[in-house]
């Protein structure tokens, strides 16, 4: 029985992790596609995508049990949490010395006649 129960428990959790993982991707694809300059592109791709990317590697790692692909899978999880950030930050840099300011601008002061703010 017990068996039974923990298998299902581990079915849900791999199927969640999946689900949260392809969630965070998504919206990491529509955040770079929808805003408005490199540095919150930049932001946006390195928190959702490692949270997307982490997700579906622990996943894996959990689909996987105890075998020394997990351990791996888990060094590659690892390998990611530190490399995004970094990446991102050497992108964001590299624009900022470029010249590329960031964009201050809000939705309520690009209306017309909204001089009240929000």
């Amino acid at each position: 029985m017990t068996g039974g129960v923990l298998e299902v428990t581990r079915l849900l959790l791999i199927t969640g992790l999946l689900l949260g993982g392809l969630f965070f991707t998504f919206v990491s694809a529509v955040g770079v596609l929808r805003l408005p300059d490199v540095y919150s592109r930049s932001h946006m791709a390195t928190e959702t995508d490692t949270l997307g990317a982490g997700m579906t590697l622990a996943a894996v790692a959990l689909a996987l049990g105890w075998h020394s692909q997990t351990v791996l899978t888990l060094l590659l999880l690892l390998f990611i949490s530190i490399t995004n950030p970094t990446a991102a930050h050497a992108i964001a840099r590299a624009a900022l010395e470029e010249g590329h300011t960031p964009n201050t601008t809000t939705e309520t002061t690009q209306k017309k006649g909204d001089t009240n703010g929000p």
